[in-house]
C-alpha cells in the first residue's frame, strides 16, 4: 500500500510504516497541482498542518484514511470524508503533556515577569529592579479552563500542584467527571468573572469562533491572563490587543493565530505584556516522536485490520462500518 506524508515527521514514524512494508514518500511541496498529481493513487495520507481541501481529495480515488499528526482537523472537511468513506484519525494521546507544560510556562513567565527581568538584567540595570512592575504567585489563584479533554485535564493537574483553584467549563464533560478530578464546574461568564488565568482548549468551529472577544474580556479582572494554545480565531485578536494596550487585563500568551504565519507587522508584536510562540506548544522532541508514532500506528492499524484500533483516535466512525 502507498502512503503520502505531507509535512515533516520524526523518523520513528517512518520506521513504523516501513516495517509494515508500506511504500512511503514525503511531499515537501504542498502546491495544489503537486498534491493532486502525487496523491491520486495513495491508500493513506499522514497529514500535518497543510490544508487538504476537497478539490485535492476528489482526485484521491484509492484513499482510505487520513491520519492527522496532531489533534486539530480544521484543515479538512469531515463531511466530505464521511460522504466518501474516508476515515480520519488524530493523535489524541500524544500532546497533552507538552501543551500543558507550555501553558504553565506562559503562566509563570507572565506572572513572574521573567522576560522583563531578563531584559533589565541584560541591559545592565540590575539595581533598577524596583522599576519592574509587580509580579505574583500562582498560589491559590483561580484558573479557568475552557475545554476539558486530555490537554485541559493535564493543565488542571499541574495547576492543582501549585495549589490553585481550578474551574472548568465544558458542556460535553459531565460535572461529576470534573469534580472527580478535583476541579469545579462553572458557567462560562461566572468563570470569566473570577478567573486570574484562562486557558483555552477548544476546537475551532462556528460555536467557538471569537469565543473570547470584547464582551467576554469586559467581564475579566484587571489582573487576568489569557492563554490560547488551541486554535487561532478562538480569541479575537483585535479585542485582545485593545485590552492589553489599555491594560484592561494583565497579560496574554498566544501559541496560535487567526492567520498563520501572522503578518510581520501584527499589532500584538508591539506589546510587552504578551508572549507569542509560533504554534509549537506540541513540538517538544518527546511529543514529536509520540505524534509520529501514533499517526503511523493509526494508519497501520486501520489498513491492516489485524491490530487493536484506538477508537478514541477516530474523528468519524467509519471503522465501525467498513
Amino acid at each position: 500500500m502507498k502512503i503520502g506524508i505531507i509535512g515533516e515527521i520524526h523518523n520513528d514514524g517512518w520506521d513504523i510504516l516501513r516495517k509494515n512494508n508500506y511504500e512511503c514518500f514525503q511531499l515537501p511541496n504542498i502546491e495544489e497541482k503537486t498534491l493532486i498529481n502525487d496523491l491520486q493513487d495513495v491508500d493513506g495520507i499522514l497529514l500535518r498542518t497543510a490544508n487538504l481541501h476537497n478539490g485535492i481529495l476528489n482526485h484521491c480515488k484509492k484513499l482510505k484514511i487520513i491520519s492527522r499528526h496532531g489533534v486539530g482537523y480544521d484543515n479538512l472537511d469531515v463531511s466530505f470524508l464521511n460522504k466518501n468513506n474516508i476515515a480520519l484519525t488524530i493523535t489524541s494521546t500524544s500532546n497533552a503533556v507538552s501543551v500543558a507544560e507550555h501553558v504553565l510556562t506562559f503562566f509563570l513567565i507572565l506572572t513572574k515577569k521573567i522576560h522583563l527581568s531578563d531584559k533589565l538584567t541584560k541591559e545592565g540595570k540590575f539595581k533598577q529592579k524596583s522599576t519592574l512592575p509587580n509580579f505574583f504567585e500562582l498560589f491559590k489563584k483561580n484558573i479557568m479552563i475552557f475545554g476539558f479533554g486530555r490537554i485541559g485535564q493535564a493543565v488542571a493537574k499541574r495547576c492543582l500542584g501549585f495549589d490553585c483553584n481550578v474551574y472548568v467549563h465544558d458542556p460535553f464533560v459531565p460535572n461529576e467527571k470534573i469534580k472527580e478530578l478535583n476541579c469545579n464546574p462553572i458557567d462560562k461568564n461566572e468563570g470569566l468573572k473570577l478567573a486570574d488565568y484562562i486557558s483555552l482548549h477548544l476546537p475551532l468551529n462556528n460555536d467557538t469562533k471569537n469565543f473570547i472577544s470584547k464582551e467576554e474580556i469586559s467581564l475579566l479582572k484587571s489582573n487576568a491572563i489569557i492563554v490560547n494554545t488551541s486554535r487561532g480565531g478562538i480569541v479575537n485578536e483585535k479585542d485582545l490587543f485593545d485590552a492589553l494596550k489599555n491594560h484592561n487585563i494583565l497579560g496574554a500568551g498566544l501559541d496560535v493565530f487567526e492567520i498563520e504565519p501572522p503578518d510581520a507587522k501584527h499589532p500584538l508584536f508591539e506589546l510587552d505584556n504578551i508572549l507569542l510562540t509560533p504554534h509549537n506548544a506540541a513540538l517538544t522532541l518527546e511529543c514529536r516522536k509520540r505524534m509520529a508514532v501514533e499517526a503511523a500506528d493509526n494508519i497501520v492499524n486501520y489498513l491492516s485490520k489485524n491490530k487493536d484500533l484506538n477508537y478514541n483516535n477516530f474523528v468519524n466512525e467509519l471503522q465501525i462500518t467498513r
